[in-house]
């Protein structure tokens, strides 16, 4: 299985006036823009996952929607286990389940960087990795999705996918 592991969009800042709860913090207006084209240069690098689960925050599952209909991928599928705070390898028990070829994941850093690191290294393994806001990084299981089971495929910044649209 190879597993896309993307960072949400550009987002407003935080502002408790705003959004009491941060969870309801959605994508700025440059975030939405640069995510379009984002996805579109997305498109062109890599197929169209058969999954694609999001963090229930709306910004990650704003930038999700993006994907769905921009890239043409499927719908997205909240999954709590991609929120903040919960550990990686919930994630990884989650995917372990899925027979998919490919799955894309939305989520937050710095939980992503755990990600990462467990599926690289193992359970607790933590890449010093700051994915930038759209980053995406491509990961290769052999066999099912297991801590320490990958290889590190790509990792693309949000400027090198805007380029490829």
């Amino acid at each position: 299985m190879d597993l896309l592991i993307i960072r949400h969009a550009i987002a407003f800042d935080r502002d408790r006036n705003r959004w009491r709860d941060d969870a309801e913090r959605p994508l700025s207006p440059a975030g939405i823009r640069r995510a379009r084209k984002a996805a579109a240069g997305l498109k062109k690098l890599t197929p169209r996952p058969g999954r694609l689960l999001t963090s229930p925050l709306v910004r990650a599952a704003q930038t999700a929607r993006i994907l769905t209909d921009v890239a043409g991928w499927p719908a997205a599928e909240e999954m709590p286990e991609l929120s903040p705070g919960e550990p990686a390898l919930a994630v990884l028990e989650l995917l372990s389940q899925d027979r998919g070829k490919l799955t894309a994941v939305v989520g937050h850093q710095p939980e992503l960087g755990h990600l990462l690191g467990a599926c690289l290294l193992g359970g607790g393994g933590v890449l010093p990795i700051e994915m930038k806001k759209n980053a995406v990084a491509c990961v290769s299981f052999s066999g099912r999705p297991r801590a320490g089971h990958a290889a590190l495929t790509w990792l693309a910044t949000p400027k090198m996918l805007r380029a490829l649209r």
